[in-house]
């Protein structure tokens, strides 16, 4: 099967689901609509596998598959294109496989939902959009696949539309998420003024030639990080991803594992060429991420709905991607992009198998003891928590080390910073999983006679997810260790650019090996003396936090608002506008009304006195005429000399 077809075939097949499932959702049979929403992802991760053979045979080559030339302005064209890379390959495959994975699920999770049909449509377009945006040889295409997921997170996370607060945490997404796009499309805008054009290639090339910190280059890329922010949920812009919970739990797991969250760090690794050439901006990237990462692992310390103690752990583990990014370490955040997918898409399916299993409880000072009743989501979580504490030897530990460690060599503050963050990560998801799993039943006694484990449709996932969050860190184990970084290997052409046009920024001086494996060391430590901290409150000492109703401390009541951010930005933001909004309204609607009570009043003055003159008197219609034709005699006889001159 030729390059062009597999490349096409990739996003058509999703899109090919969401037509079927979406204009026949109220006719197809239920018992279809999970096998084609099912079959798009599924095929579409064959052709992956099939161009990853096309790949390796050319060597790694860079593939460009151009189908049509879509905008053509003078000397200025965009193709709708694709490129095929190092970078599009690994996203294809989280995107396609952990996809998939999530469409199995939710087979099981959303059958007797009345909008099933509507639901499994709306995931096949999501992967679509997220698809194009990956597989893109251009900005503009990067930007339409953006824009799409924005709208497709938006219909997902007020999927259920008939409760007001899952429909405004819907608008809170699109909102946020407008305010990152505007400052992505300014600087697509200004690619296109400074390059003449926003294919990858071209833009890439020429900017080897310009000078560190040149002024334009600094605009495009800060822009660019604005749109990233938006996007994988930076300060200040992170507040709508723990609102995105609303969705269900297989649109939260697609959201924060595989798509739209991870489009902010594929935009800046695809983009490694102009942020090596700023590198003030990878220091403001750097000290956004670090105060993200430490502020959502703070608020997910004391946070009771399973949900949100993982939106948070999102928000935190997407900082340590961006902290990655801000020290150059382009091929750890990808790492870490990669880990994170497996075992966050295991933990949110997971946490989905418990609310299932709990009657749609949420709140974890309601469960307890359910490793009995769901063995297989008890066993697969704790495989998911291990690898998100970063404990050897599981995924996340082989990834946010390798961060760490670039993080150490360029800011020693930094790197302290991050490990407590990851002492803080360590803690809450083993409290969460000693509160749900461990301990008495804290439910009802309906909820405990109807605990059961999930069906197979949900279960298989989880096992799948279980061991790549297990063996997922082996394909880039470091060389102190014994292995040979293959990933770093595989994805090093993509960082030739970056090099010639900044080779300063790449020669820090590598850790030798006793200094990395003294970090190693201290990080997996301090996870897992946080995690003993956590049993120890948790299961020993059999600790339930406290229902809302009881007074808390100022410190615990200040993290257990979540810093009340979001009141913040309701006081200096959402009212002021709002405000104004009305403002503008009410003035728009007095002079609105002015001008055409004017002119009614106008034509009903003039009206009512020219009704006069139809007065049914023949006398007085003829005195009229004649009064009219000696008018019109007399201006004619006294203009007549003027005109022409004579």
């Amino acid at each position: 099967m030729s390059t062009d077809l597999l490349c096409l075939l990739i996003p058509l097949l999703p899109l090919l689901g969401f037509i079927i499932n979406g204009l026949g959702f109220r006719k197809v049979p239920s018992s279809l609509v999970g096998i084609i929403g099912l079959a798009g992802p599924v095929l579409a991760f064959v052709c992956v596998c099939l161009l990853w053979g096309t790949f390796s045979a050319g060597q790694n080559a860079v593939i460009k598959s151009v189908l049509f030339d879509w905008i053509s302005v003078g000397d200025f064209h965009i193709n709708f294109s694709f490129q095929i890379d190092q970078l599009t390959m690994l996203m294809l495959g989280i995107v396609t496989g952990i996809g998939s994975l999530i469409h199995l699920y939710s087979i099981g999770y959303m059958h007797h939902d009345a909008g099933y049909g509507k639901f499994m449509a709306f995931l096949n377009l999501f992967l679509f959009f997220m698809l194009l945006l990956v597989l893109g040889s251009n900005f503009v295409i990067m930007f339409i696949g953006w824009e799409g997921v924005g709208l497709c997170s938006y219909l997902l996370i007020g999927f259920w539309n008939t409760n007001t607060s899952y429909n405004n945490a819907a608008r809170k997404a699109f909102v946020m998420n407008r305010i990152g796009d505007l400052g992505f499309l300014l600087g697509i805008f200004t690619i296109m003024a400074t390059f003449g054009s926003v294919e990858y290639t071209d833009v890439f090339t020429q900017a080897v030639g310009m000078e560190v910190n040149d002024k334009v280059v600094l605009t495009i890329t800060l822009l660019l990080f604005v749109g990233a922010m938006g996007k994988s949920a930076q300060i200040p812009l992170y507040t709508w991803l723990p609102d995105a919970m609303a969705g269900p739990t297989p649109v939260s797991a697609l959201i924060h594992a595989a798509t739209m969250v991870t489009a902010g760090i594929y935009m800046v690794v695809r983009a490694n060429v102009l942020f090596s050439l700023a590198p003030l901006t990878l220091d403001i990237i750097g000290g956004i991420a670090i105060a993200t990462a430490l502020l959502a692992a703070s608020i997910g310390l004391l946070q009771n709905d399973i949900k949100k103690v993982l939106a948070y752990s999102t928000v935190s583990q997407l900082g340590y991607m961006f902290m990655g990014l801000g020290a150059t370490a382009y091929t750890a955040s990808m790492f870490h992009v990669i880990t994170h997918a497996f075992f966050k898409a295991l933990l949110f399916l997971g946490a989905g198998s418990v609310i299932h299993a709990m009657s749609d409880e949420q709140d974890i000072r309601n469960m307890g003891g359910l490793r009995k009743s769901l063995p297989i989501t008890f066993w697969t979580f704790l495989i998911g928590t291990i690898a998100i504490a970063g404990i050897p030897p599981f995924a996340g530990f082989f990834s946010k080390d390798e961060i760490l460690a670039h993080v150490f060599e360029h800011s020693k503050i930094m790197w302290v910073l991050g490990v407590i963050g990851s002492a803080m990560t360590s803690f809450y998801m083993f409290r969460l999983l000693f509160l749900t799993f461990f301990g008495e039943f804290r439910g009802t006694s309906e909820q405990k006679h109807h605990l059961h484990e999930s069906p197979l449709s949900m279960t298989l996932p989880l096992m799948v997810l279980a061991v790549l969050s297990a063996l997922g860190g082996l394909m880039n184990v470091p060389e102190v260790l014994g292995g040979s970084a293959k990933l770093a290997e595989f994805m090093s052409p993509m960082f030739d650019e970056a090099r010639q046009a900044n080779p300063a920024i790449f020669e820090a001086n590598a850790l030798d090996h006793g200094t990395e494996m003294l970090l190693m060391g201290v990080s997996a430590s301090i996870a897992i003396l946080a995690a003993i901290g956590a049993y120890v409150m948790y299961v020993r000492n059999a600790a339930v936090p406290a229902p809302d109703s009881e007074t808390r401390s100022l410190p615990q009541q200040v993290i257990y608002g979540k810093y009340y951010i979001d009141e913040l930005y309701e006081n200096i933001v959402i009212r002021p506008v709002r405000a104004l909004g009305d403002a503008f309204y009410s003035l728009g609607e007095f002079a609105i009304d002015a001008v055409v009570g004017g002119v009614a009043f106008a034509v009903r003055g003039s009206s009512t006195a020219l009704r006069r003159i139809q007065s049914g008197s023949i006398s007085l219609y003829v005195l009229i005429m004649v009064l009219s034709i000696t008018l019109i005699v007399a201006l004619r006889f006294f203009t007549l000399p003027f005109i022409g001159g004579k």
